[in-house]
């Protein structure tokens, strides 16, 4: 078994191993990973934060030992609260930009530490694993607003709607699956929408039943998601409410308490 980390701003990982194959998400700084196939130009990849599935391309791949593996995942880890903030290699002196909510492995003293790389860090961080209140997730997900929609995206310059909930709760110290329809199993269900509080998850399915879209309530009448941009919308028992089309753009499945 064989083991990696992303010590990029973001890399993007594909469904296949194609640069033409769809993105299905990211990864961001500082986010470690098991590798279960490689082939002469991909590596295909188990994030551990999430056992998603994915191919990156190998000469984006930063090869880690097992020990490193393993002390990452013991690690308590603090995440960057910036929207986005220089980090600096020591060893090699370049300067690169972070999106909020990179990891930032075994941040100390304003350093961060992966085998033979040194990183200083001068920006706000926060430790993932301190769970904070849903007034936290409302402030933290109106940091987005305005993001651009990007399929399989997950930072503050193209997200999609369960990429924008993730990194949300992530920040908040909750752990949340990729996927919407993953994100759907998880959680407790309301049987009202006049029972929602903010903090809560809604799901949307299509015209099939699958689940293809995720928002964070802000009150019982208000929701914000990634649609076309991060954005507030009217929310109602039908499902999203779009102020400029003036029609519904998602039809409501269930509502799920997290926290």
């Amino acid at each position: 078994m064989y083991y990696g980390i992303c010590l990029l701003s973001v890399v993007p990982c594909r469904k296949e191993a194609s640069n033409t194959s769809e993105m299905v998400t990211q990864l961001l700084f500082g986010e470690h990973y098991s590798v279960a196939e490689q082939t002469e130009e991909w590596v295909k990849i188990t994030i551990a934060y999430d056992k998603y599935e994915c191919w990156i391309n190998k000469k984006q791949h930063t090869k880690i030992s097992e020990a490193t593996f393993k002390l990452l995942e013991l690690q308590s880890p603090f995440v960057s609260t910036e929207l986005m903030q220089l980090i600096t290699n020591k060893t090699s002196g370049l300067n690169f930009p972070i999106p909020i909510g990179s990891t930032l492995p075994g941040l100390l003293n304003n350093e961060c530490k992966v085998e033979n790389n040194v990183f200083s860090f001068e920006g706000q961080s926060a430790n993932s694993s301190y769970k904070k209140e849903a007034k936290d997730i409302i402030a933290t997900a109106q940091l987005f607003l305005n993001a651009p929609y990007l399929w399989g995206g997950k930072n503050i310059l193209g997200i999609d709607c369960s990429g924008f909930t993730q990194i949300v709760y992530k920040l908040n110290g909750y752990k949340l699956p990729r996927d919407a329809y993953q994100q759907a199993e998880i959680g407790h269900p309301l049987s009202f929408v006049e029972e929602a509080e903010a903090g809560d998850l809604a799901f949307f399915d299509n015209e099939e039943g699958k689940i293809v879209h995720v928002g964070i309530i802000l009150d019982n009448q208000h929701i914000i998601h990634a649609s076309g941009n991060v954005r507030i919308d009217k929310f109602d028992h039908y499902g999203i409410f779009h102020s400029e089309n003036k029609k519904y753009s998602h039809m409501l499945r269930v509502i799920k308490r997290i926290i």
